[in-house]
Formats: C-alpha cells, structure tokens, sequence
C-alpha cells in the first residue's frame, strides 16, 4: 500500500510565486514518509515481540473455488419439517434437540425425529419477532448435567423504544423454561429490523460469546459507547470478565470483546487453537471470515470488500487501514453466510479439518479447506438442492446436521452413503 503523503506538483503560471513554498511542503513530506516508514516498521517489530500472529493474506472466494469432488460420497436425510424459519439448534444429553423458531417458538425434537413438541413455554414477554429479528440462537451450558442451564439469544422490545439482541438463560423443565434470567440487552436500542447477529458460542475456558450485528445503521460499529457490531464476552452468569479489553475504559462498552463488526450470524470454536471464528454478512459483496481476538477492530464500515446497494459505489476508506484487522476470506458476490462448524471427526475423513457455513443468498453449504488459519480451496456442495441454509451444526453423532431458512423449514442430516 502506498504511502498517503505525496510530493505536490503544478505547473501554472503561478510558478514563480508559489514554487519556494512547495519545496519546503515537500520537504515537510518526505519526513513524514521517513516517519511511517519507522513507524511501520516498529508496528511490525513489536508484533513479534509482543507475540501477536502473523497477517495471513485475505483469500478470495472466486479465485479458491472448485467442483464439489465429493458430491457423491455422502446423502442427505430429511429428520423433521414444518419449522416457522428455524434458526439454531442445541443437542440436550438425552439426544434430543432444541430448535428455535425465528418467529417465536421453541421447540424439542425427540431422539428418534419422530416427535416435535408444541412451543415450550416461558420465553419472554419482551419478544419480538420483527424483520430478521425474533427468537435467535440457542446454546446448552458447557456443564449442563450439573447446572441445567440453556441459553437464548433474542430480539428484544417493545418495538415502540425500540429492539436490540438480548441474551438470557433459563432452565427446562419437561416443556417449560423456568427461572429465567436475562444477562445482557443491547445499548443503545433502535428501530427497525435488521442486523441483529444473534449467535452464542462457549469457549473452553467457559466464557460466553454473543454476536451482535450493526442494526443497519453502520457508523454504529465504530462508536466506542456502542454495543452494534461487536462481539460480547461474558461469565456465563452475565458477569463482565476482568479482562476484557474494554473494561475500565471510560467512553467504551465493557461487555464489548472485539469491534466493527457489521452481522455476524456463524461463529465457532476451533477444536484445535481454542480461538473464536467468525463470520459476517458484506453488504454488496464482501462477506468475511476473521478470527476473533481480543480487542481487535474488524473495520466495518471504514473499510470493507463489499460495496454500497445499487450503485456498487465504494463504502468508506477502501479495503485496508492501519489498526484494523483484514479478513481471512472474503465472498464476492455475497453468499450471505449463516451457521458454521468445524468438522473434525472420522465419518467424514475426507472433510477432516474443514470448516462449513451454511448460505442464504447462495442456496448451499460451503466447505473451506485449511491450511493452518490460510483457507487454501473452497467447494461447495447441496447447490440449489435443499434451500437457505441458517445454521450448520456437528451433532453428537459425527454427523453434520443443517436446518433451512423458509415458512416450512426443515432439519436435515449429511450421512455417509
């Protein structure tokens, strides 16, 4: 990337006037190259002491993709159908399943998928079920056989002050939740119906991760006393950890673990480093995939692969920016990503080590092969055949699991054929 600060040049009949005071600007210029120079230079050596990883290049989709050259080396088995837009889902010990509706419901699906049990009650009276908002993700505690404890993200009211996400955690009880708490509600609230992330992830050490999205308001995920676009940290009681980046920090969200975020849907774990992955719906174009870390700013929407709606015009300073985090792979067009998982595991090992996201816009499951945390091809499988895909799990079994964005969705399973 060039330096910004470059020599000014004319040639008018003002010359003669005019050209003292040019040399002494341009004199002035090349010290402040000389300066981001050395800058830029200690900005990189205090990376490697202070042990931060290395930038790994941002991949493009268009130029990784390839021919799903295993299409035929597994089925997909329909489990249940008749879900109002189902969003998440969470296996309890008993082998059943949890899935949430997006407009409202909670439901239960049995070991065997025979039985799907009318809405559990007790979700809270603060709902609401507007745009792409409603009941979220669902996750169960880390340690549930001792606790209990299941976790919703939401859309919260009343629309009148205005929604933002919500997080809470209750207990269930045969098909009740009960002592409910909520643990976080987004600040400030707005109106209108988009971007609400939504997405819960558990970490080894425990921790809880919520994801937020920007609202459709973007300069939002710039402001410092701002919860949209960001990733929330939490105890799993809603404490805010006493490392977080922004704790203690006058002016900045303490909750808050990384910003600039514009509408992650599909966030995980990896098995092996333990860190977050995430990623982010683009706007037109330039969908992402980053690794979470602490305090980073992602740079939404100060710089972005994507562009603005219609016109394709550019969005904010262009696609890199000292202090703001490149992504690890960009989609263009978008595929709107929604779900994520890891898959490493021995029913599939031709997919050991890869990481799927489910997409909306793009009707199918995306397989990105790594390398390390380079995303070295990408293939994609189930195009147009099974819809929108929302999210995309590993169940107990091994097996990879996906439930479909439609009035009539449904829950399917990937088996070896």
């Amino acid at each position: 990337m060039g330096c910004p600060y470059e020599k000014i040049e004319i040639i008018d009949e003002t010359r003669p006037i005019i050209e003292p005071m040019i040399r002494s600007l341009n004199f002035i210029s090349g010290l402040l190259n000389r300066w981001i120079s050395v800058t830029s230079s200690l900005a990189g050596l205090a990376l490697v002491l202070t042990g931060l990883p290395p930038a790994i290049a941002t991949t493009q989709s268009k130029d990784l993709i390839r021919p799903a050259v295993v299409a035929g080396g597994f089925s997909v088995r329909l489990l249940a159908d008749g879900l109002q837009h189902p969003w998440g889902m969470a296996w309890l010990p008993s082998g059943e399943i949890l899935i949430t509706e997006r407009e409202g419901s909670l439901r239960k699906l049995s070991r065997d998928f025979s039985r799907l049990s009318p809405p559990i009650a007790g979700l809270p009276s603060t709902l609401v079920v507007e745009g792409q908002g409603g009941l979220l993700d669902i996750a169960v505690h880390p340690e549930f056989t001792k606790n209990g404890w299941i976790y919703l993200a939401y859309t919260e009211g009343p629309r009148a002050a205005g929604t933002g996400t919500a997080l809470m955690r209750a207990r269930l009880k045969e098909d009740r939740l009960i002592d409910s708490e909520r643990l976080f509600s987004m600040q400030p609230k707005s109106r209108g119906g988009r971007h609400f992330g939504g997405r819960i992830v558990f970490d080894r050490q425990g921790m809880l991760y919520l994801t937020l999205g920007d609202r459709g308001e973007e300069g939002r995920a710039q402001r410092p006393n701002d919860h949209a676009g960001s990733v929330i940290r939490l105890h799993d009681d809603g404490r805010i950890p006493a490392d977080n980046p922004f704790r203690g920090r006058p002016g900045l969200m303490a909750e808050a673990f990384s910003r600039g975020n514009r509408n992650i849907q599909g966030a995980a774990i990896h098995p092996v480093t333990g860190e977050l992955w995430a990623h982010e719906h683009g706007p037109q174009g330039g969908d992402e995939v980053n690794i979470i870390r602490s305090g980073r700013n992602y740079g939404w929407p100060t710089i972005t692969y994507g562009a603005n709606y219609v016109t394709g015009t550019r969005i904010g300073e262009g696609t890199e920016k000292a202090g703001m985090e490149q992504p690890l792979h960009v989609w263009t067009p978008s595929i709107a990503p929604s779900g994520m998982a890891f898959y490493f595991g021995k029913v599939f090992p031709q997919w050991n080590g890869s990481l799927f996201v489910g997409a909306l816009r793009g009707q199918s499951l995306v397989r990105l092969v790594l390398d390390g945390e380079r995303i070295v091809a990408e293939e994609r499988l189930l195009v147009n055949q099974i819809g929108r895909i929302r999210d995309v799990r590993i169940g107990p079994d091994g097996l990879i699991y996906l439930l479909t964005d439609a009035p009539d969705g449904k829950l399917f399973r990937i088996e070896p054929r």
